[in-house]
C-alpha cells in the first residue's frame, strides 16, 4: 500500500511498482513511500566489523551521531530529526538535527521540540493496558467483549482476546477511512470511530499476524472503560505524570502550552508544512512527545517499569510485557506483548516503529545491555529516505557498539538450498490488507513475486538493499535464509511441498506474506490486464482515426441500422471502461497521497462504485452483443477476431472489478 499514485498507474500499463514486499515501512498508521537507497550513505555489513568495538559512552555516541546524522538528513532531504540514546538509567546523549520549522529556521531541541512518533504511541497504550492487567481489571486471555459496550463478532466460533490485540492477531482487515484528518472540524473521537463500523475479520484470531490500528484503538478503549478515565487523561495521570514527561500528550488539538513547541511535518519535496495530523484512531498513533520524554519512557521500560523512583509497572508485569507472546516462524524474531523483537548480533532487542504522513520514527530497547535508542524524522525525505535511514541507524549502532562475533555468523548451507528456494517461489499477498472493499485492488498491484536467482537462492526483486539492488540471501537452514549483507532473516512455512507463508526482517512478527490463491494471482491477471487495456485503448483511438481516413477517401463503413449502433456502442463502452479506470486511479492516488483529504473524496468514491457497476457490467454485455452481431452477420474475419478480443478485454476488467471489489457499494474502507 505504498506510493499508490505510482502503483495504481500500473493499471494503465505503466511499470508495476510492487513495493509491498520491500520492507521499508514500519508498523505504520499510513502507507509510506518507496525509496531509493542511492539517497543514503552506505551501512557497514556484518563482514566489516571492527576488531575492537568502541565503548558506548556519551562522548563517543555524540561524536558518532554528529558525524553521521547531518550528512544523512541533508542527503535524504529531511528537514529535521531527533535521536536519543539511554543506558543504565541515564541519558547518554540526546541530539537535535536540522529544523523543526524551516520557514522560521527553528532548530530541533531534543528537550522541548515535539515530534509525532506515530505507531510508537501503541507502546503507551499497551503499557496502560498492562497496568489494568496488573490491577486485575483485565484478563489477557478474556474475550474483548467482556470489557466493551459493543460487539466484536467471533470468527469460526473463536472470540478475539485481549492478547490477540497486543500481538496483532485479531484477524481484522485494514482500516483506512477516517484514520487521519487535517483540522479539528473533521476530527472523529476514537471511541466513535470504533463503534461506527468494525473491520471485516479475514483471519481466525491468533492464527495470522496482520497489523491492526483498529485493534490497538480497541485496546485503548478497554483502558478507558476499565479505568473510568478518558484515555488521554489516563495517560497523563498514570504514565506521563509519574515519568515527568511534561512535553508529551495524546490530546488533539495540542494543549496551548505545547503547541508552540511542535515541530512541523513535511511531505517529501515540499517546504510547506503538511499541517497537524489528527489521528482519529488515537490510541494507535496520536502521541506528540519530545525526544527527552521518549528517553524517560525507554529508561522506565529498561528498568522494568521504574524511573527516578517512580513506578509505572511492577517488575513482574514489565517482564511479562517484554516476554515473547508468540513466534510466527520457528526461526527469527517473535512478538512480545505489544513490543516486537528486532534481535541483532545475538542480543534480544524489543522495538516499535511508526509513521504518520509526515513523521517517521523508531524505538529499540537492547534488553541485554540496558540500552535504548529513539529516532524520529519530520519528513519521509527524498524518495522515502527516512525508511532505510532509520533501519541503517539501528544496525550501524548495534554493529558499532555490540558487534556480532565472527563465530556467531551462520555460514551459507548449500544443502537443499535450491530445492528450498523453489518451494518458496511464487506470488504472495501481505496479511495486512483489505479484501471486502475497493482497496483490495492494491493487493493486485502489490503482490510479492518470489523467484530463484542463478545461485539457487530466493530472488525478491522489490526487496532491495541499500545499494538499490535486490537483496542477496544465503541459505543457512531448512527454509531459512540470511541477508548476505545484513542481519535480516527470511523464513517460511511449508505444506504439501510448497511454502505457504513467508516473512523477513523486523516486520515478521506483525506482517507476513501468504501465497496468493490462483484466482487472485497477479502472475496471470496483470499480463491479461495489460493486453486488455491495450485492446480497449486501440479500439478507442482507432474509432475517430478510421472515421477521418474514411472521410478523406470518401469511403463507407459498410454498416447501417442495428449493426452500426452495435459498432458505436462497443466503442462507447470501451471509452467508458477506460474513463472509469482512470477515475479510480485518480481517486485512489489522491486518497493515499493525502489521507487528510479523505472526507472530500468519499462522495467521489461512492459515485465511482456506482458507475463501475453500470459500466463494467454493461460494457461486458455490450461487447458480447457486438461479438454476437459480428459472427451472426458474417463480418470480415478481422472484425470477428476483434469482437472476441473486446469480449475478453471487457470480461477481464469485469472479473478484476468483481474479485478486487471495484464493483460494489462499500462505504467503509
Amino acid at each position: 500500500m505504498r506510493k499508490a499514485a505510482a502503483i495504481l498507474a500500473a493499471i494503465l500499463g505503466a511499470a508495476v511498482l510492487s513495493g509491498a514486499v520491500a520492507q521499508t515501512t514500519q508498523p505504520t498508521l499510513v502507507p509510506t513511500a518507496k525509496f531509493s537507497s542511492a539517497t543514503l550513505p552506505s551501512a557497514p555489513t556484518t563482514t566489516q566489523q571492527q576488531t575492537v568495538a568502541p565503548q558506548l559512552t556519551g562522548d563517543d555516541v555524540t561524536t558518532w551521531l554528529d558525524g553521521y546524522m547531518p550528512y544523512a538528513i541533508a542527503k535524504g532531504d529531511i528537514p529535521g530529526a531527533v535521536v536519543v540514546v539511554v543506558k543504565d538509567g541515564q541519558v547518554l546523549t540526546e541530539r537535535g538535527f536540522g529544523y523543526g520549522d524551516l520557514a522560521k529556521k527553528t532548530k530541533v531541541d531534543p528537550k522541548t521540540t515535539l515530534f509525532r512518533p506515530g505507531s510508537i504511541s501503541k507502546l503507551f497504550t499497551w503499557t496502560a493496558l498492562m497496568q489494568q492487567v496488573e490491577q486485575g481489571k483485565v484478563d489477557l486471555n478474556a474475550d474483548v467483549n467482556k470489557y466493551i459496550d459493543f460487539k466484536i463478532p467471533p470468527y469460526d466460533g473463536k472470540p478475539v482476546t485481549v492478547l490477540n490485540l497486543m500481538t496483532h492477531t485479531p484477524g481484522f482487515e485494514e482500516q483506512v477511512k477516517d484514520l487521519i484528518s487535517l483540522g479539528e472540524k473533521t476530527q472523529v473521537p476514537f471511541d466513535t470511530l470504533l463503534k461506527r463500523w468494525t473491520p471485516r475479520r479475514i483471519y481466525a484470531p491468533g492464527t495470522t499476524p496482520a497489523y491492526s490500528n483498529y485493534g490497538a484503538s480497541l485496546a485503548g478503549y478497554i483502558v478507558q472503560r476499565t479505568s473510568g478515565e478518558p484515555f488521554d487523561a489516563y495517560l497523563e495521570h498514570h504514565i506521563f505524570g509519574p515519568l515527568g514527561m511534561a512535553h508529551s500528550t495524546f490530546r488533539q488539538p495540542l494543549p496551548a502550552n505545547l503547541k508552540p513547541l511542535m515541530a512541523e511535518g513535511y511531505v517529501s519535496g515540499k517546504d510547506k508544512p503538511y499541517g497537524y495530523e489528527f489521528v482519529n484512531a488515537a490510541p494507535a498513533g496520536a502521541l506528540a512527545a519530545s525526544g527527552d520524554d521518549m528517553g524517560r519512557f525507554m529508561i522506565a521500560h529498561l528498568q522494568n517499569g521504574t524511573y527516578n523512583g517512580q513506578s509505572i509497572l511492577q517488575p513482574a508485569t514489565a517482564q511479562l510485557m517484554h516476554s515473547r507472546a508468540n513466534t510466527p516462524f520457528p526461526a527469527g524474531d517473535g512478538m512480545a506483548h505489544g513490543f516486537y523483537e528486532t534481535n541483532i548480533n545475538g542480543m534480544r532487542v524489543i522495538a516499535h516503529g511508526g509513521d504518520t504522513v509526515a513523521f517517521h520514527s523508531d524505538l529499540h530497547l537492547f534488553l541485554d545491555k540496558n540500552v535504548g535508542i529513539f529516532v524520529s524524522f519530520n519528513s519521509a525525505g527524498k524518495e522515502g529516505a527516512a525508511g532505510p535511514l532509520r533501519n541503517a541507524l539501528f544496525e550501524n549502532f548495534a554493529d558499532r557498539y555490540f558487534p556480532e562475533a565472527p563465530t556467531a555468523i551462520q555460514k551459507a548451507d548449500p544443502n537443499g538450498a535450491k530445492a528450498d528456494a523453489k518451494k518458496l517461489a511464487g506470488v504472495y499477498s501481505t496479511t495486512r490488507g483489505t479484501r471486502s472493499n475497493f482497496l483490495a485492488v492494491v493487493d493486485l498491484i502489490g503482490q510479492a513475486k518470489v523467484g530463484v536467482d542463478k545461485d539457487g537462492n530466493p530472488l525478491i526483486a522489490d526487496a532491495k538493499g541499500l545499494n538499490g539492488q535486490p537483496r542477496k540471501w544465503n541459505h543457512i537452514g531448512p527454509m531459512l535464509w540470511r541477508d548476505a549483507d545484513g542481519h535480516d532473516l527470511l523464513s517460511a512455512t511449508v505444506a504439501d511441498g510448497k511454502a505457504t507463508r513467508f516473512s523477513y526482517g523486523e516486520l515478521a512478527p506483525i506482517i507476513d506474506y501468504d501465497r496468493t490463491p490462483g484466482f487472485r494471482s497477479s502472475a496471470w491477471i496483470l499480463p491479461l490486464l495489460y493486453c486488455s487495456l491495450a485492446i480497449l485503448f486501440l479500439t478507442v483511438v482507432l474509432w475517430p482515426t478510421r472515421l477521418l481516413v474514411r472521410r478523406k477517401y470518401k469511403a463507407e463503413l459498410g454498416l447501417t441500422g442495428r449493426q452500426l449502433w452495435t459498432y458505436r456502442s462497443s466503442r462507447i463502452a470501451a471509452l467508458a471502461i477506460l474513463l472509469i479506470l482512470g477515475g479510480w486511479i485518480w481517486a485512489m492516488s489522491m486518497l493515499f497521497a493525502d489521507l487528510g483529504n479523505e472526507a472530500s473524496l468519499n462522495a467521489i468514491l461512492l459515485i465511482l462504485e456506482l458507475l463501475s457497476i453500470v459500466v463494467f457490467i454493461g460494457g461486458f454485455a455490450v461487447m458480447c452483443w457486438y461479438a454476437y452481431n459480428a459472427w451472426r452477420n458474417k463480418w470480415r474475419w478481422t472484425g470477428k477476431v476483434w469482437s472476441v478480443l473486446l469480449v475478453i478485454a471487457s470480461g477481464t476488467i469485469l472479473y478484476i472489478g468483481l474479485v478486487f471489489k471495484l464493483v460494489g457499494l462499500a462505504t467503509n474502507y
